[in-house]
């Protein structure tokens, strides 16, 4: 009996206990480890992997749980990093569903940090009267719904601190799709109501706490640095064009000829045709959304597109200027397009061409396939079938020019 199809699963634990195929992505462990960096910010587009792979390193390292069931005959369990597995307090956030207004998105956020304290509420039964104080501050917050996000603003610290007393040991924070959150308050008008709150916290957390060991976040793009993260120079980030991580999200195409001949299928030029076209750092990656749902119902269709909301892209789109729009022109009519870009700055914060162009390379609706030096020039080549944002196929763009600063 062939193993089921994973599309759409998202928790890792359950991914390896019920009989699902897997693609081993394990080795992404190692590369964390290796790295060293203290706080890394992974941007991918939708449905490449992203929820499944913090699962994956938050179900290694947490020190209440035994794991070596869960990663036995992975590629982890060859490498000397094995001896780090449940060896660490381990705090995994979701901010997936932090969606709607401003009511409900802070209703989220606060909901899930009320469970993470439900979750330790073993670790709090020693605390000074000084913590006790702290301790009954947060809780207040988190349960009064009139509290607002930057009255909580050490909600995260101090559990943190708290872990470290608890176990004498660092924390290893997880935080999954971390930009959805201020996606929606730009998308609902409440931007900077929800912006300072929500800094603070994760400033607390990352860049002050003394009690973090390594912290990884994932995200469709890059809050601009000057805000959300303006003094947090421990952050390495890794876009599409970066090579760090980049195997790690999405198939690769042995990854997704093995896939599809274990479903008695092949990887045929209709399929890569319809599939591939994305390139992560130095590497050619499939769209796993994709290639799932194409193993699972047998038709080639574009799986991708009806994925999620493209109201991010409408509402950027619908303010761009004539430069972006002759450059959109260009692409439609030509299929390649030559232009500034910049990725690592989120568009809703800095309301530019290049930045536009570059919010639709980190939501995937264009590729990079080559990098030549670095100052942000991109030429680009309509291609892949896969996705489109208003009328814009997903294209296959060569860097010319990348700006990281």
């Amino acid at each position: 009996m062939k193993k089921r199809i994973p599309v759409g699963l998202k928790d890792y634990e359950k991914l390896r206990n019920e009989n699902y195929y897997v693609v081993d992505k394990t080795l992404m462990i190692k590369d964390f480890l290796e790295r060293g960096n203290e706080v890394t910010l992974i941007t991918r587009p939708r449905r490449f992997g992203k929820t499944i792979n913090i699962s994956m390193m938050a179900e290694f390292f947490d020190i209440t749980k035994n794991s070596k069931k869960l990663f036995k005959n992975t590629k982890i369990i060859n490498t000397e990093y094995v001896s780090e597995m449940n060896q660490y307090p381990t705090v995994f956030i979701s901010f997936a569903d932090a969606k709607g207004d401003k009511d409900i998105v802070t209703k989220h956020i606060k909901s899930y940090f009320r469970s993470l304290y439900n979750d330790y509420d073993f670790i709090f039964k020693n605390l000074t009267r000084l913590e006790t104080y702290d301790y009954e501050t947060i809780i207040h917050g988190l349960t009064n719904e009139k509290i607002e996000l930057k009255h909580i603003s050490d909600s995260l610290a101090f559990l943190m601190r708290i872990l470290e007393k608890y176990y004498n040991k660092k924390v290893m924070i997880f935080i999954d799709e971390y930009d959805t959150p201020f996606i929606e308050a730009h998308l609902g008008g409440f931007y900077e109501e929800i912006r300072d709150g929500l800094s603070s916290i994760l400033h607390n957390a990352l860049k002050t706490s003394t009690s973090l060991q390594y912290a990884m976040m994932t995200g469709i793009q890059r809050v601009a640095k000057e805000n959300i993260f303006s003094d947090l120079n421990n952050l390495v980030v890794c876009t599409v064009k970066d090579p760090e991580y980049a195997q790690y999200f999405g198939f690769t195409e042995e990854e997704t000829k093995e896939a599809l001949e274990y479903y008695d299928m092949s990887l045929n030029s209709e399929v890569k045709s319809m599939f591939n076209g994305y390139h992560f750092g130095n590497n050619e990656i499939y769209d796993p959304w994709s290639v799932l749902n194409y193993a699972s119902r047998k038709v080639l269709e574009p799986y991708w597109i009806n994925t999620s909301s493209n109201e991010m892209i409408k509402k950027a789109m619908e303010s761009s200027d004539d430069a972006f729009n002759r450059g959109y022109e260009e692409l439609i009519q030509t299929g390649k397009l030559e232009t500034l870009v910049r990725m690592e700055t989120s568009f809703f914060e800095m309301n530019s061409t290049s930045s536009l162009w570059g919010l639709l390379v980190n939501a995937g609706y264009l590729t990079i396939s080559k990098i030549i030096s670095n100052q942000g020039r991109l030429i680009c080549n309509q291609s892949s079938k896969s996705g489109s944002a208003a009328g814009i196929s997903k294209t296959n763009c060569t860097l010319f020019k990348s700006c990281r600063n």
